[in-house]
């Protein structure tokens, strides 16, 4: 969760009164935040919640605090200045960084502590909000040393440049592998034919995008005045957001925001925004939600104290949050303004006894038997990838449900099994002495004509004897142990050996399967010890 540090005494100078300790835990509640540490002159807070980016520095949250301590009412507004100064975007970069916006800040003259504070508002930005910067990065720069037109050009790799606290030029291919930030953000664009760069009228290389910026033009330092501002990114709206945040945070500090107009090839775009949003809204979802019944005014003014503006049946959301998705979201923060101390507790209406379901009942014991039988558990994650459950297993599709916007080509699906997993477990621990015999008890999903959910325990012995014998006297255990008719019939399935292998039959259904892997599957998984495994359905025991 992000964290950020600041003096307690500027939050308070910001808001504009003091702040006790009580009114302060109160606040950063209703910032669903939290009091992490405290220095003498800094405290450190941490956010329980990541939607909210506008928060991550004191001016945010100071324009919250406002707002519920009523020094303030719904969106504040501030003035931008209209400048007829221009960046030009390069139609090259649209597969690279395709969304841009800049905007000039003057009037406010930076010190020691307030540069401490932008450089914490950049990075957390472009670290959490824009994941390490592939989704937004972020470039303030002086501005007495831009000048305009600015250009966001196609660079080629061997343009060179001073990057910051380099002493000599280097390519732009050079930065990526011997400047640190280089190093770490280079990924991003190394195997691009042109890098995106910002370059003034002068032909000055400002940034290289999203690396660093340049020695010459882009290192802001205690006296400076005024501030060239650009965020790029691959998402428009996550870009006008991260503008709006700055501009807004800038403003608070007492700073005049000037639009820049962006020239992409065939339109023109003023930014920073400041667009705020428009949401119908029915009052009648509050009482649904919250059990509580509030009139018009008294909606408007909650409202007005979260820091949006209303009209009856119309919500406006400031341009600096995007997390409003739905009415509940607004409703959510009626009921952090009302005060969730406030609601009055209904009486009990009924009384039930707690107790486990009997399908839990029945995990517990086969869990239980099979760590008697001396098994270890072990648990794994419910998501997987089809490589690890079909192809390594040389099995077809069961029916698997694919995660559409996967981050990890590892965790692309919902698992369908769980002896795979089983054997990609054995596979990393080969260091460990044999036998080994691990199992574990958890969900699987089918894909058919709808999804169905299962609860499956399979288990898998690996050592230098291990057989189909072995697992099927275990299965056996367990099921004579837990008083459930089945037989054994035979059964046959690619990953075992042909002749090795039965399923499971409980009330004249399949419940499950044991088979002795074939060498070809162990193969696949680094594995040279026989290894036998089965897995059983729990829903079928009933």
């Amino acid at each position: 969760m992000p964290t950020i540090t600041f003096s307690p005494d500027d939050l308070q100078k910001l808001v504009g009164q003091k702040l006790d300790e009580k009114k302060m835990t109160y606040l950063m509640d209703c910032a669903k935040a939290e009091i992490d540490a405290k220095l003498t002159n800094e405290i450190t807070v941490k956010f329980n919640d990541t939607n909210q980016p506008y928060l991550w520095s004191p001016e945010g949250l100071a324009r919250l605090f406002k707002n519920i301590l009523g020094k303030q009412k719904g969106i504040p507004a501030i003035k931008v200045q209209k400048s007829q100064d221009k960046v030009i975007y390069d139609k090259r970069l649209t597969k690279i960084r395709p969304h841009i916006a800049c905007f000039k800040a003057t009037g406010k003259k930076i010190d020691e502590y307030l540069l401490k504070q932008l450089i914490q508002l950049q990075e957390k930005l472009a670290e959490n909000f824009g994941r390490k910067r592939q989704k937004i990065s972020i470039g303030v720069y002086p501005l007495k040393n831009i000048t305009f037109p600015v250009n966001c050009k196609a660079a080629s790799p061997d343009e060179k440049f001073t990057p910051l606290d380099f002493h000599q030029p280097a390519s732009l291919r050079q930065t990526l592998e011997k400047h640190p930030k280089g190093k770490e953000y280079g990924h991003l664009i190394k195997n691009e034919s042109v890098y995106p760069v910002f370059v003034d009228a002068k032909k000055s290389i400002m940034s290289l995008i999203p690396i660093i910026n340049s020695e010459q033009t882009g290192r802001l330092k205690v006296g400076d005045d005024s501030l060239f501002f650009d965020t790029t990114g691959t998402d428009e709206e996550s870009v006008d957001l991260v503008a709006n945040i700055f501009a807004y945070a800038l403003a608070e500090r007492g700073f005049t925001i000037q639009s820049l107009t962006i020239e992409y090839s065939g339109k023109k775009v003023v930014t920073p925004s400041l667009e705020n949003k428009k949401i119908k809204f029915n009052e009648k979802e509050i009482a649904k939600v919250l059990g509580i019944e509030l009139k018009t005014n008294e909606v408007k003014t909650l409202l007005n104290k979260m820091g949006y503006d209303y009209q009856t049946g119309t919500v406006t959301i400031p341009s600096y949050r995007n997390d409003i998705m739905h009415q509940v979201d607004i409703i959510e923060d009626i009921g952090i303004a009302y005060g969730y101390d406030n609601f009055q507790p209904l009486p009990l209406t009924s009384y039930t006894r707690g107790a486990t379901f009997p399908s839990q009942q029945l995990a517990d014991t086969q869990r239980n038997l099979w760590i008697g039988l001396g098994y270890q558990e072990i648990m794994s994650a419910v998501l997987s990838n089809k490589e690890l459950l079909y192809d390594k297993m040389s099995v077809q599709d069961f029916g698997t449900i694919q995660i559409e916007n996967h981050i990890s080509q590892t965790y692309s699906c919902v698992r369908t099994w769980i002896l795979p997993i089983l054997l990609d477990l054995l596979s990393k621990n080969k260091h460990i002495d044999y036998p080994q015999r691990v199992f574990e008890q958890g969900p699987v999903t089918i894909q058919e004509k709808e999804p169905r959910d299962e609860q499956h325990l399979a288990a898998v012995s690996t050592h230098s004897t291990a057989t189909f014998t072995e697992l099927r006297q275990a299965v056996e255990t367990t099921l004579r142990n837990s008083n459930i008719a089945y037989s054994i019939e035979e059964y046959e399935l690619d990953c075992f050996i042909p002749g090795r292998a039965a399923k499971i039959i409980i009330n004249k259904k399949m419940a499950g399967f044991i088979g002795e892997f074939h060498p070809a599957i162990l193969e696949k998984f680094g594995l040279h010890t026989p290894t036998a495994g089965c897995e059983i359905n729990l829903g079928a025991l009933k």
